[in-house]
């Protein structure tokens, strides 16, 4: 499944104009982002950390597809996440249903960021797919 969630508010968000970083801390994995090639897939929101992620094979759990009606890409933005669009109600319910919620929780689908700082991101353990079906 992939595309928008027609049951939810319309996020508002800023997409990048000049190349940033993302640096997968727990993972030891650092992308460059060029904002000329997004949308990478058809995963999350176009531009988003799970769309980037996905892009450059950093696997994170994402059982609706990216449509915010889960919490399985639950998140931690550790540096950059002022950068990043504002989490709308929809997003901060399904955040409700994650585990160790914490105030620079997100859900890697929606979150999408502006491009005028570099990120420091974690994936929690148990949100990496460490199997990958169908390959």
């Amino acid at each position: 499944m992939a595309g928008e969630n027609p049951y939810i508010e319309k996020p508002v968000y800023k997409p990048a104009k000049k190349k940033f970083r993302v640096r997968f801390a727990n993972l030891d994995k650092t992308i460059v982002v060029d904002p000329d090639k997004i949308p990478f897939g058809q995963t999350g929101l176009p531009g988003s950390i799970l769309d980037i992620a996905l892009s450059n094979g950093v696997e994170i759990d994402h059982a609706c597809g990216g449509v915010c009606a889960c919490s399985t890409c639950h998140i931690w933005v550790q540096d950059g996440l002022d950068s990043c669009s504002e989490a709308t109600d929809d997003e901060l319910d399904m955040l409700d249903l994650a585990a160790d919620v914490q105030t620079h929780s997100r859900l890697a689908c929606q979150c999408v960021p502006s491009g005028e700082k570099d990120l420091v991101v974690e994936v929690p353990s148990w949100n990496r797919n460490l199997v990958k079906e169908g390959h």
